[in-house]
């Protein structure tokens, strides 16, 4: 999809949940959004909106790991030059792991389907247009894939990358330091191991983990 410009106003209407100020997001989340890339989005219509509907949705080590995520993703973005929908892809990232959460039936596509749902019916309120729900709704589907179709958008690219980044530290090499950088202020012991617990989980039962395997 052609890259859309960065600057407030990029959500289209603003529907459903007002989105809270800055300082009634998260405290553990403030050192993350303290970094340029996300400090910028504050302020745009779409990016305040998905970070709020994270901070309602998501247990924190999920949140935090999704900040590290566009900080990964935004860092390769700008060290490949590349042009990319940067409020969609905050709203992708915020989004991506919410079918992780909650219960319900998952069905096809397990929570990767299911987070793309969840944010397809995010955008829509807020009358995002057509072709970008389905850039950004496709990065979610797609980003537990060992590797992304090679048709895939810049915002399908940089969200995989990012994720397999924060979680396995695939693609280190191309950005040195970054991880460590982006999780010292803000760290989740034992993640990736939780993470792929509750992956396991859902791809067994075929059901999201409940309230007790997700509470803050």
């Amino acid at each position: 999809m052609a890259a859309r410009p960065d600057g407030p106003g990029s959500g289209g209407g603003a529907t459903g949940r007002d989105p809270v100020p800055p300082e009634a997001l998260p405290k553990a989340w403030r050192p993350l959004l303290a970094r340029p890339a996300l400090a910028k989005q504050l302020g745009d219509p779409l990016g305040s909106a998905a970070l709020t509907e994270m901070a309602r949705l998501l247990p924190t080590q999920l949140a935090l790991h999704s900040l590290r995520v566009f900080l990964l993703a935004d860092a390769w973005a700008q060290a490949e030059g590349t042009r990319f929908d940067r409020p969609g892809l905050l709203a992708a990232v915020a989004f991506h792991d919410t079918g992780l959460v909650g219960w319900a039936p998952l069905g096809r596509g397990g929570f990767p389907r299911r987070s793309a749902e969840l944010l397809d019916r995010f955008l829509a309120e807020r009358k995002v247009d057509d072709a970008r729900r389905a850039a950004l709704t496709r990065a979610v589907r797609e980003h537990m894939r060992p590797f992304p179709p090679r048709n895939a958008g810049p915002e399908a690219r940089l969200l995989h990358f990012g994720v397999w980044l924060d979680v396995t530290g695939r693609g280190e090499r191309r950005l040195p330091g970054e991880r460590r950088m982006v999780t010292a202020p803000a760290p989740t012991p034992l993640f990736a191991v939780t993470f792929f617990a509750r992956v396991a989980a859902c791809g067994l039962r075929r059901v999201r983990p409940g309230p007790a395997s997700t509470a803050r």
